[in-house]
C-alpha cells in the first residue's frame, strides 16, 4: 500500500494499483445524511429515498503513524474533520477504517478510481449481468421478481398485478463485494442498504446508508488468487455430501403417490441420489399455485408411514429430503408455542407479533436474534421434526423477508438488520446438523444470502425462475448467478431443472426440460422441481421422450462423481467455485472477460449450454492458452477462437481441455 501525497490531495495504490485519486477539486469522499421509506409486498420492496445533505469532504490531511496511515478529512481549511479513514496493511492487503465525527451522517459516498475498459465482476448472485460495469447495482436481498425486465409483458403484468416484476439488479442474494480486471477485489463491511456504480468511465462509486465500518482491498497476479483469498475471509463453505454425486435429487411433492413415481423413475434408468418432497409437511392451495403448509413436523395424512419408507429407501442409497423456512403459519401447530415462549419477531411500535402475508396465509417469524429462539429451531424443529425424523437434506427457503420496522432481542435497527437476516438463517440450519454431528452428511440449500453465508451453507440454489428461455428470468440467469457467486467463495450452486415460476399463461416446453437438465448434468448437484403449478406444466415423467432423455443425464451426472469429487476437494483447500468464469484460468485473453453464457466446469470441461428454444447450432468462444476438443465428435481446435457447433437433444456442447488427466472419464460420457 503506498500513499503519494500532492498539494491538494493524494494518490492511494495497492501493489502498484491505483485505487483512490482525491484532490481538491475532484474528491473522492463525500458524506451526508437521509432518510429511506421501505416498502414490503410478499419479499418485493419498494424503497424510496430523499437526501437531506450531500456534501464533498475536499480537503484531506495525511499523517503518518507507527500503525499506518490516518487522512484526516474536512470540508474547508480550518474546519475541523468531519471524517477520517485509518489505513492498515502491507503489499496486497488492506483495509480502510472509518471513523465518523460527525453524529448525525448516515451517508457515504466514496469514489474509487476507474480505467477505460475496466470489468468488474460480483455484487452477490447477480442474474442478468455477470460484467457489472456500465449500471448501478441496489444491493438489498429481496425477491428478485417475475420476468425481471420491464420490456417484457410477464415482468408488466406482474408489476400490474402486485408490484412483483422485479428487475435487473433485484436478487435474493446481494453482496457489497467486486473483483475488477485490475486484478484487485473490493468488500464494504456494512450490511447497511449500499449500492455500486459502475456507470462512470474515470471511477466507481460506493454508496451506503450507514457508515461502513471498513473496506477491505486485495491485489493479486491471479485472478485464482483472488477468489481464494475472498473465500479464506468470508470462510469455506460446509463440504457437500458423498451421496449427493450418486445421481439427482428427483423433486415430488404429490404425497403417497410421489414414493410410486420414483420407481418408474428408477425403472426408466434414472440414478437417483435422493428424492426431495417439498410437501412433506403438507399443503395449501392458492391462487398463486400449490404452496406448502408452514408448521415444520411430517404430516402423516399426507406421507403415511414416511418414517418406515425413509429407511427403505436409505437402505437402497436412496437420501429423503424436505423443506423448511424460518416462518411459522398462524393456523398451524408450532406457532402458538413460540408465541408463548416469546420467540417472535414483534413489530416496533406495538408490542404483539409481526405477522407478515405471505400469498394468502398469514406467518410470524421466528427472531433469529434471541439465542433461545435459535436453540428452540436447530433442537425442537430441525433437530427433532427432521433429523431425527431421518432426513438428509431440506430447502432451507427465504431470508429475505424480514420488514424494516420490527423489534429485535438484539435491538438492532432493522435496516440493518434486513441483509444480515440471511446469514443468520443459514447460520441456524449449520448449528442444527452440527449440533447431531451431521455436518458433511446432511445438505441443505439457500436462495437467500449476503456477506457470510459463505461459511454455513454448503449449496446456493438460483431462486425462482420462470419456466422459460428469457434472457433475465429464465435458464440463462442460472449461469450468470453461478459465476457471480462463486467468485465470492460460493463453491456449489445449482438450479432448479425446468425452472419455477408458472404465471400467465407461460408453461414448460419439454424441450426446456430436456436443455435445464442438459445443463444440470455439469453443476455441483442435480436437482428437479414440479414448480408452483405442477398440474398446469409438463413433469420429467410425463412424457417418455423426456423421462429416458433425463434419464440419460443423471447417468452422465454420476460418472462425473469423480470429477465433482476432485473439484470439491479443491474448492475445501483454494476456495476455487466448481463452476468458473472462461478468464478465470485465461486471465491473459481478454476475449474471455465478458463471457456470461458459458463457463468451465474446473479447469478441464467448458460447458455452453443451449438457451434458445429451437436451436440446434451454438456458437460459442474457446478460451486461448489450451487446445479444445469437442466431446461428442472428437474435433480439435485451438483456443482464442469462436467456433459453432451441432447441439442435438442429449449433446449440449461440452469441451474437454486437450492435456487434461480426467480425458479418460470425460470420453466415458457419451456411453452413459
Amino acid at each position: 500500500m503506498k500513499i503519494t501525497e500532492f498539494p491538494d490531495g493524494f494518490d492511494l495504490a495497492l501493489d502498484g494499483r491505483l485505487l483512490l485519486r482525491h484532490r481538491r477539486a475532484a474528491p473522492s469522499l463525500f458524506i451526508g445524511a437521509g432518510a429511506a421509506e421501505f416498502r414490503m409486498h410478499r419479499g418485493h420492496f419498494h424503497i424510496e429515498e430523499y437526501v437531506s445533505a450531500r456534501r464533498p469532504l475536499p480537503l484531506a490531511q495525511v499523517h503518518r503513524e507507527s500503525a499506518g496511515v490516518r487522512i484526516e478529512f474536512a470540508e474547508a481549511a480550518g474546519q475541523p474533520a468531519v471524517l477520517a479513514i485509518l489505513l492498515r496493511g502491507t503489499g496486497a492487503r488492506a483495509t480502510l477504517q472509518f471513523v465518523c465525527h460527525e453524529p448525525g451522517a448516515n451517508r457515504l459516498w466514496l469514489r474509487l478510481a476507474a480505467e477505460e475498459g475496466e470489468r468488474v465482476w460480483g455484487g452477490g448472485e447477480q442474474l442478468s449481468y455477470f460484467d457489472l460495469r456500465g449500471r448501478r447495482f441496489p444491493l438489498w436481498t429481496s425477491e428478485p421478481g417475475v420476468g425481471r425486465d420491464k420490456s417484457t409483458p410477464i415482468t408488466f403484468q406482474a408489476d400490474r398485478d402486485g408490484g412483483t416484476g422485479g428487475d435487473y439488479f433485484t436478487t435474493n442474494y446481494p453482496q457489497p463485494t467486486y473483483l475488477s480486471s485490475r486484478r484487485y477485489a473490493l468488500h464494504v463491511d456494512t450490511t447497511a442498504f449500499t449500492a455500486f456504480d459502475f456507470r462512470h468511465g474515470a471511477f466507481h462509486e460506493i454508496e451506503t446508508w450507514a457508515i461502513p465500518s471498513r473496506i477491505e482491498l486485495w491485489s493479486a497476479e491471479h485472478f485464482t488468487t483472488l477468489v481464494g483469498a475472498l473465500s479464506d475471509y468470508f470462510g469455506r463453505p460446509p463440504p457437500l455430501p458423498e451421496w449427493v454425486r450418486a445421481g439427482a435429487i428427483l423433486g415430488l411433492k404429490q404425497g403417497e403417490r410421489s414414493f410410486e413415481r420414483l420407481e418408474r423413475i428408477v425403472a426408466a434408468g434414472a440414478a437417483i441420489s435422493g428424492l426431495w418432497c417439498e410437501d412433506w409437511a403438507g399443503v395449501r392451495e392458492t391462487s398463486f399455485g400449490t404452496r406448502l403448509f408452514w408448521d415444520w413436523k411430517w404430516n402423516p395424512q399426507r406421507y403415511p408411514d414416511l418414517d418406515r419408507r425413509i429407511a427403505a429407501l436409505r437402505a437402497r442409497d436412496i437420501r429423503f429430503l424436505g423443506y423448511l423456512n424460518p416462518y411459522l403459519c398462524v393456523d398451524g401447530s408450532l406457532y402458538p408455542q413460540a408465541l408463548a415462549a416469546g420467540l417472535l419477531v414483534r413489530r416496533l411500535e406495538r408490542d404483539e407479533p409481526y405477522l407478515v402475508d405471505f400469498g394468502e396465509f398469514i406467518c410470524g417469524m421466528i427472531d433469529l436474534t434471541r439465542p433461545e429462539a435459535r436453540v428452540w429451531f436447530e433442537e425442537q424443529v430441525i433437530g427433532r421434526n427432521l433429523l431425527d425424523l431421518g432426513l438428509s437434506g431440506w430447502m432451507a427457503d427465504f431470508g429475505e423477508y424480514l420488514p424494516v420496522d420490527v423489534r429485535l432481542a438484539s435491538a438492532e435497527d432493522g435496516a440493518l438488520a434486513h441483509n444480515a437476516w440471511p446469514v443468520l438463517w443459514a447460520q441456524v440450519n449449520a448449528e442444527a446438523i452440527a449440533r447431531r454431528g451431521l455436518t458433511g452428511d446432511a445438505l441443505f440449500f439457500m436462495r437467500a444470502g449476503f456477506s457470510g453465508v459463505q461459511r454455513y451453507c454448503p449449496l446456493l440454489w438460483a431462486g425462482d425462475q420462470s419456466v422459460d428461455f428469457s434472457r433475465h428470468d429464465g435458464l440463462p440467469t442460472v449461469i450468470c448467478a453461478a459465476l457471480s457467486a462463486g467468485l465470492l467463495g460460493n463453491a456449489y450452486h445449482h438450479s432448479d431443472i425446468g425452472g419455477y415460476t408458472s404465471l400467465y399463461g407461460n408453461v414448460r416446453t419439454a424441450e426446456l426440460l430436456q436443455r435445464w437438465a442438459e445443463m444440470a448434468v455439469f453443476t455441483a448437484v442435480m436437482r428437479t422441481h414440479e414448480g408452483n403449478r405442477p398440474r398446469e406444466n409438463l413433469q420429467i415423467d410425463d412424457d417418455p421422450a423426456v423421462l429416458a432423455h433425463f434419464a440419460r443425464m443423471t447417468r452422465m451426472h454420476r460418472h462425473l462423481a469423480p470429477y465433482l469429487r476432485a473439484l470439491s476437494a479443491e474448492a475445501a483447500a483454494t476456495g476455487l467455485p466448481l463452476q468458473r468464469p472462461l478468464f478465470l484460468h485465461h486471465q491473459d485473453d481478454p476475449d474471455a472477460y465478458a463471457e456470461q453464457t458459458s463457463y468451465l466446469l474446473g479447469r478441464d470441461l467448458l460447458i455452453a449450454p443451449v438457451l434458445a428454444a429451437g436451436a440446434r447450432r451454438r456458437r460459442l468462444y474457446l478460451p486461448a492458452g489450451a487446445r479444445w476438443q469437442h466431446l461428442w465428435s472428437g474435433s480439435e481446435w485451438a483456443g482464442g477462437l469462436e467456433v459453432e457447433v451441432d447441439t442435438p437433444l442429449g449433446q449440449p456442447p461440452v469441451f474437454v481441455r486437450m492435456g487434461s488427466p480426467h480425458a479418460a472419464l470425460f470420453a466415458g460420457l457419451a456411453g452413459c
